[in-house]
């Protein structure tokens, strides 16, 4: 695996300081609130579970899988609901925690859903954004990580075609791997 990384672009030590940078702002930010963490899987696992040990308020999760890529580098724009939550969202302050922002797409069809749920707010946590390759207007990242170049990654659970999430830092996938 590692010798399919071009370069790597965040270190696992970078991984540890953002994840803590973000917990420790939404702690404050979600202090006296009544917090849900909703993971969108498969990729945000990872980052979901460091995320929610660097949370120092109360907290719960839940679990949403959606697919949107019909062939395995691009989101179709297509968003299939595969596993839905189980809580009710009403009275639940609720954070969307992502792997990454890029087209939007998706998140603007989960971001419209769970709205029409009545939580009592709902923001968006990508670990990384990719505002270059944005394709809607109605969708920004209130958390951000970090910005990455319109570049393939992959590790710390994102993935291509299954593999890579495992890899303990985010790197660049050589080219001719995808294509």
């Amino acid at each position: 695996m590692i010798n399919d990384i071009e370069k790597v672009y965040y270190s696992e030590e970078t991984l540890r300081e953002i994840v803590e940078r973000l917990g420790k702002q939404i702690s404050e930010d979600y202090k006296d609130k009544n917090l849900l963490l909703v993971s969108v899987l498969k990729g945000s696992v990872i980052f979901m579970a460091d995320l929610m040990r660097a949370i120092t308020v109360p907290c719960a999760i839940d679990f949403m899988c959606v697919s949107s890529y019909a062939n395995k580098t691009e989101s179709s724009g297509v968003v299939k609901i595969v596993k839905d939550l189980d809580i009710n969202l009403e009275g639940w302050d609720v954070l969307i925690v992502e792997d990454i922002l890029d087209s939007g797409k998706t998140l603007s069809y989960i971001k419209k859903i769970l709205l029409s749920r009545n939580p009592k707010s709902l923001k968006i946590c990508t670990l990384l954004d990719k505002p270059e390759r944005r394709a809607v207007d109605d969708v920004f990242a209130d958390y951000s990580g970090a910005e990455v170049p319109d570049k393939f990654v992959v590790g710390y659970g994102l993935d291509y075609d299954e593999k890579y999430r495992n890899l303990p830092f985010i790197g660049v996938l050589k080219r001719d791997i995808y294509e």
